[in-house]
This record gives structure tokens, sequence and C-alpha cells, in this order.
């Protein structure tokens, strides 16, 4: 097992024992994870201080992840870091097929990530994030790539079903710049897919910096995005070229925009209607 490979297993376990840890565990818990890099830096007294708890819930919280004490949890941080500055993660190439069979292939593959999405997603955690949705202001979304055009899916999707969405586009403005117009109440989607781009790092840290409500959708929980995330939607994006697969990612938007329909059903249809009594009115459709 590498280095790279002990830091991701390491934020899975805190990930998966965070909901049985304690209250006081909970917080150092949460300060790792948010401070992934900065952590093996720190010793045990600077921990505790910013943690906003003690010695002892530190050295419990260590016990709790299956370590001897914090020197072995902070010695595994470190491994992690040191291995992320060294082996850049890749998006893996898969054997190429013949191309005579491309099509079916890639079905298949399709069929494969579209499957493994649906049966991993935390169906309360995909409830949660509707309900984020519904309860935001304005809901922002952004990504670089095909994720950009994955946000831009969203925020229509949400449009159409009475949610004030916009998707932050780089064009001729940074997301950092944009990030700036982006409060507290509102919300930020950010679609983050190998290899990941540092501008949308950047732009989710600053947005959970001023307390925007971050849900990341990305292909797995120890993505660089979901470190600054309230939620995540994990979905598989495997595709035979180096390039990643939108088919998952396009049933989870549609399925996030029906489940936000339904808890919003009137305002919904109510909207629907108005907006297709306009286009009619101003002969947006084409005749038969």
């Amino acid at each position: 097992m590498t280095a790279d490979r002990e830091r991701f297993d390491l934020k899975e376990v805190i990930l998966s024992r965070y909901p049985s840890l304690p209250e006081n565990q909970r917080k150092v818990a949460e300060y790792l994870l948010h401070h992934l890099r900065e952590a093996p830096f720190l010793s045990i007294l600077e921990l505790e201080k910013r943690s906003g708890t003690s010695k002892a819930t530190i050295v419990r919280l260590a016990q709790s992840l299956g370590f001897s004490g914090f020197l072995e949890l902070r010695s595994k941080l470190m491994a992690g870091v040191q291995s992320a500055l060294q082996f850049p993660e890749k998006f893996p190439l898969l054997e190429g097929p013949d191309h005579k069979e491309a099509l079916t292939t890639v079905a298949r593959q399709d069929v494969r990530n579209i499957n493994q999405t649906i049966n991993h997603i935390d169906r309360k955690v995909f409830h949660d994030v509707s309900e984020m949705v519904l309860r935001a202001r304005h809901v922002y979304t952004l990504g670089l790539g095909i994720s950009s055009l994955m946000s831009q899916i969203l925020a229509y999707s949400l449009n159409q079903v009475a949610v004030r969405a916009s998707a932050l586009v780089h064009d001729y403005e940074t997301f950092l710049e944009q990030i700036v117009f982006v409060s507290p109440a509102d919300l930020l989607v950010a679609f983050s897919f190998p290899p990941y781009s540092r501008e949308t790092i950047d732009a989710v840290a600053a947005a959970a910096g001023k307390k925007v409500p971050v849900i990341a959708i990305t292909d797995k929980l120890t993505s660089p995005t979901t470190f600054y995330a309230k939620l995540v939607l994990p979905i598989r994006s495997q595709n035979i070229l180096f390039t990643n697969s939108f088919s998952a990612i396009s049933v989870v938007i549609n399925a996030l925009a029906t489940e936000v329909a339904m808890r919003n059903k009137d305002k919904a249809v109510l909207i629907t209607k108005e907006i297709d009594r306009l286009l009619a009115d101003t002969g947006h459709y084409a005749a038969e």
C-alpha cells in the first residue's frame, strides 16, 4: 500500500466513524478533515488550541480511529502529505478494447458507473442535499472542463423546478472574483473530477472560509474539494479514455432535480406552467 493510499484511507476511516464519535472528538475530527495538509506539522498542544478541545480528547480520538495515540496518527497524516507532493494523482486509463466494439464497451462501462453510483450514494446524504438546495436563497454551481457543462446543466435543471440557480462560468472573471458575491445564505455546488482543477479547489476553499455551505459532486469521498464540503455525492466517472464519463453524473443531476421538484411540487408546477405560457405567448415554440 502506498503512502498516498494510506492518506486516503485515513480520511475514509474518519468519515466512516464520525457518526459514532462523541461530540468533543468530532471537533478534532472536523479540524483534521479540513486541515489534513497542515495538521501533521502541529504539536498536540497546538491541535488542542485550534480544535478547542483537550489533549486527552485528541488521544482518545486517535485511539477511536485505531491508532495507539497522537504520534501514530500524526505520522499517517505526514505520510499522506509527503506522498501528495511526490506522486500527483492521475486518472487511470482503462485497457483499450478493439475499436470495433467501442460502442458496446463504453455502454457497459457507463452502466457500471451508474450502478456503482446508485449503490454507493448514501440516501440520507442525498435527501439532505435536496433539503439544502430548497433552503438556499440562491444555488450557485461551478466546475471546469466537463464539470463546467455539468454545473450549467444542474443550474438549468434547478431553475426548471422553481429553484433560483446560476452557474459560475470561468470567462472574464475568475471563480474567486465571483465567490465574493456568494453569501452564507446561498449554496455552492462544486463539480470536481480528475484531473482536479486547482482553481476549483481554491474557489471552494474560499467559499467555505466565508461560511458558505458547499456540496461536492466528485468521484470519491477523498477528492480535494471534499475537505471543504458539508456533504459529498460521490459519482463514478470511469471512462475508456483520459476523460471522465458524464453518464452517471447526468443521472444524479436528473435525480436531484426530480427530488427537489417532488419536495417543492406546488411551486415547481406553477413555475413550469408560467414558463410554458410565456414561451408559447412569445412564439418560442415552432408550429407542428
